[in-house]
C-alpha cells in the first residue's frame, strides 16, 4: 500500500510499469521539520546547533554527530545515486560543484561562474543542477516577476533542503564556527525557508514561494503566495531587533500597495512583537 522511496525517488518512475494515474498520491517527506523536532524533544538548543546539525532523521534516531553522518551520506550519494542517474565521468568535479553550490546559498544563480570554477560547460552545470533538484539536495527559489514599473531581477536563488548537509560541504566543524562564518546569515535564511516548505509538504499541499529584488538592490527574501496577495518575509539571523530590518519590506509595500498585515520579519531572537511596520517573528512562529 505504501512505498517509501528514500533517496531513490528519482529512479522510482523508471521502475514502475504502470502510470498509476488516479490511483496514487505522492507525499514528499523532507528531513524533520522544526515542529517535528520540537514535538519529539530532539530540537537542538541553539540556532547554531540547529543549522549545524541539520534535521536528517538518522542523526537523532542513532544519536550520531554530524561528522559521523554527512561525509558518508555525500560519499554514498555521489558514488551510488548520481552514477545511476547520470553518467558523470569526473566525480571529483561534481563534488567540487556541490561544494561551490553550498558556498552560494541565498545568492543569485550564476551558471557561467559555476561553469568556469568547475572547468565544465554551462549545459553541464544545468544538467548537474537537475540532478541535485531531482534528488532533493538543492532547490531554486524563483523571483517574483510582477512588474510594478521597476526592472526586476529574474535569476533564481539556490538553497539546500538541509543546512546540516550544507555545513558539511562548507567544512564547518562545529556550531561555534558559525558565529564568524561568512555563510551564517545565508544558512539561517535557508533554514527558515525550509520551514515553510516542510510545513506545507507535511500537510500534503504545494506552496508558492518566491523572492523579490529590483535593479536598485531593494529586496524581500521571501514571498508566500496564498491567493492574489502574497505575504512578505524578511529573514535576519541577528538576535537583536533593529528597525531597519523592515527597510526592504517597506519599499516593497510602497510599490505593491500591501498593508502591514502582510509584512513580516523573521529573526534569530526569541521574542515576537507587533510593530507599526509589520510583525516581528521567530522561526517557532512559522509552525504555529
Amino acid at each position: 500500500m505504501y512505498l517509501l522511496a528514500g533517496s531513490h525517488n528519482f529512479l522510482l518512475m523508471e521502475s514502475v510499469n504502470q502510470s498509476l494515474a488516479g490511483r496514487t498520491a505522492i507525499l514528499k517527506l523532507l528531513p524533520f521539520s522544526h515542529k517535528e523536532m520540537t514535538d519529539g524533544g530532539v530540537l537542538p538548543n541553539t540556532t547554531n546547533e540547529q543549522i549545524y546539525n541539520g534535521s536528517y532523521p538518522r542523526l537523532y534516531d542513532k544519536h550520531l554527530a554530524p561528522f559521523e553522518f554527512y561525509p558518508y551520506y555525500i560519499q554514498t550519494y555521489v558514488e551510488r545515486d548520481v552514477r545511476q542517474l547520470k553518467n558523470i565521468g569526473d566525480l571529483s568535479r561534481f563534488i567540487r560543484f556541490i561544494k561551490l553550490c553550498a558556498g552560494r546559498i541565498g545568492q543569485l544563480l550564476n551558471l557561467s561562474s559555476l561553469a568556469v570554477e568547475c572547468g565544465v560547460s554551462v549545459p553541464t552545470i544545468n544538467s548537474w543542477l537537475s540532478v541535485l533538484e531531482a534528488s532533493y539536495i538543492c532547490y531554486l527559489l524563483r523571483p517574483d516577476w510582477n512588474n510594478f514599473a521597476k526592472r526586476l531581477v529574474k535569476s533564481p536563488k539556490l538553497y539546500f533542503y538541509d543546512t546540516g548537509l550544507a555545513c558539511s560541504l562548507l567544512d564547518i566543524k562545529s556550531p561555534e564556527q558559525l558565529d564568524l562564518h561568512f555563510a551564517r546569515g545565508a544558512l539561517f535564511e535557508n533554514m527558515v525557508i525550509n520551514s515553510f516548505i516542510k510545513q506545507a509538504w507535511n500537510e500534503g499541499r504545494d506552496i508558492d514561494l518566491r523572492f523579490w529584488r529590483d535593479n536598485q538592490g531593494n529586496e524581500v527574501d521571501l514571498l508566500v503566495y496564498d491567493g492574489d496577495k502574497p505575504s512578505a518575509f524578511e529573514i535576519k539571523s541577528g538576535e537583536t531587533f533593529q528597525t531597519n530590518f523592515f527597510k526592504g519590506l517597506t519599499k516593497w509595500a510602497a510599490i505593491t500597495g500591501a498593508d502591514t498585515n502582510h509584512l513580516h520579519v523573521i529573526y534569530g531572537g526569541t521574542n515576537s512583537l507587533t510593530t507599526t511596520n509589520g510583525q516581528l517573528m521567530t522561526i517557532n512562529d512559522i509552525n504555529q
